[in-house]
């Protein structure tokens, strides 16, 4: 989708608007969420371990994600009056590439905590920090790996439907979209999968019936699965299928679903965890705080 002067095809005002609204509000619940977990750990000594290292990376992520779902909210709002992708074409390739790396981030993030839980709850070592600061500079620099491919050739990066963000471009279903989507799919999303799912059923297994578990085991890949599976399904269909006769208001849906991932992660890793709670207490608190210290 080129900058017009209407529209997108498919969509009405209150539609665009309606979009921008939904954006906006995950965009604000995303980012509010994830900051206050990134400014916890960075004010709370307690939570500054090798395992909460990981969970600040997916914050990273996510808080990523939100500001990828905050320009796409401003520039679906700038499409009602301006009638047009305010950023320009480069604009569209940095926004395609920056929420593609923090997308993948989020994933891979999410497989690096069900592994580091899996060895907290079911070794008797702690997680060392030279292990949680390597698969953190995995997990990025794997991430934006993938995420410069598009930028050099292979795959391609293109305006949604909606011409409000700019995704993995999916409309060809070429043999080079197909190439990059299946070789980065198997690393990038069936291996974290795996990993989340094992690591939390071998947790559940050793674990769940002395009933010193004290996570949830399944929403993790949940999560995983209903937040990214709509964007894998669509890229599937464009894969054997013209994805033209998907309905444009349809193809926005996996975009929609997928900008909510940050604000369930948050209250999975953060909000879920004790620790984790009490630091965020004690920042939005901080007179508190010092006197608890004190004591």
């Amino acid at each position: 989708m080129a900058e017009t002067s209407a529209l997108p095809t498919g969509f009405g005002e209150l539609e665009v608007l309606a979009v921008g609204m939904v954006l906006l509000v995950e965009a604000l619940s995303g980012l509010s969420l994830n900051t206050l977990t990134i400014f916890s750990f960075c004010k709370t000594p307690e939570l500054r371990t090798p395992c909460h290292l990981l969970v600040l990376s997916l914050a990273l992520a996510d808080s990523g994600i939100s500001l990828n779902a905050l320009i796409a909210a401003t520039s679906s709002l700038l499409r009602v009056s301006h009638r047009r992708w305010p950023y320009g074409s480069d604009g569209c390739q940095a926004h395609g590439f920056q929420g593609f790396v923090t997308a993948l981030a989020s994933i891979c993030s999410s497989a690096a905590i069900a592994w580091g839980r899996y060895h907290h709850y079911c070794t008797r070592g702690q997680l060392a920090w030279n292990s949680a600061i390597s698969l953190v500079l995995f997990v990025w620099l794997s991430s934006t790996f993938w995420a410069a491919l598009p930028l050099l050739g292979w795959g391609h990066y293109d305006y949604e439907p909606l011409g409000t963000c700019c995704t993995l471009d999916y409309s060809k279903g070429d043999r080079n979209f197909t190439s990059f989507l299946f070789t980065m799919s198997f690393f990038n999303f069936a291996m974290p999968l795996f990993i989340t799912m094992t690591s939390y059923s071998l947790m559940e297994q050793k674990l769940g019936k002395s009933g010193h578990l004290q996570v949830n085991t399944t929403l993790p890949a949940r999560t995983l699965l209903l937040g990214w599976g709509p964007y894998a399904i669509l890229y599937l269909y464009a894969v054997i299928a013209d994805v033209t006769s998907i309905s444009p208001k349809l193809q926005m849906v996996p975009a929609l679903i997928a900008k909510m991932v940050p604000t369930i992660n948050a209250i999975n890793y953060a909000l879920g965890n004790e620790m984790v709670c009490r630091g965020i207490w004690q920042c939005l608190s901080p007179q508190k705080g010092k006197k608890d210290q004190a004591k």
